[in-house]
């Protein structure tokens, strides 16, 4: 029996410790989000965040997983999503879950990715090859979430300076 805690909520599966992550997830957990591919971790349909690193679940034994924090493409809540859909990124699909968690695993790592940066990181097979709608949208997402990160440093900046503009003074307080 092996306790797993997936898109933040525990599941228990009673399965050999050598099954496959990926099968487990989907066969036993009937989460159909993350795919199958090719079986040897080559393609990266069944792309994964354990700990927030993208992971090819296809070849990662179900033991290995126990007491990280995982999370598929249903308990994902990203940018990325917003910009392949802006971008028409999907083609035929297949491969777009396990393409939407690396890139997310990226933007994580690497807030503002370079072309190289996202060449060396997205090794994930895409057989209609959206590659170029891929980066765009990469870098679509990217640049959202440096937007909603300034958003959010100057809120917290004004709410600073508001209160240290209404804390009370010490000045003229005796020791």
């Amino acid at each position: 029996m092996f306790e797993l805690k997936i898109n933040g909520k525990t599941h228990q599966v009673e399965v050999e410790a050598d099954t496959p992550l990926l099968w487990v997830v989907r066969e036993q957990l009937g989460m159909t989000g993350t795919k199958f591919g090719c079986g040897v971790g080559a393609c990266g349909a069944c792309t994964m965040h354990i700990g927030g690193t993208a992971v090819r679940t296809c070849i990662l034994p179900v033991a290995a997983a126990v007491g990280s924090e995982l999370t598929t493409i249903e308990g994902l809540d990203h940018a990325v999503q917003d910009a392949w859909i802006k971008h028409q990124v999907p083609q035929c699909g297949y491969c777009q879950s396990g393409q939407i968690m690396a890139a997310a695993s990226l933007l994580h790592r690497t807030p503002e990715p370079t072309d190289a940066d996202i060449d060396a990181s997205m090794s994930n097979l895409c057989r209609c090859a959206t590659y170029g709608a891929i980066r765009e949208a990469i870098h679509s997402a990217a640049a959202d979430l440096a937007a909603v990160k300034r958003a959010r440093e100057a809120e917290e900046a004004a709410a600073l300076e508001e209160s240290t503009e209404t804390a009370p003074s010490d000045a003229g307080a005796s020791p």
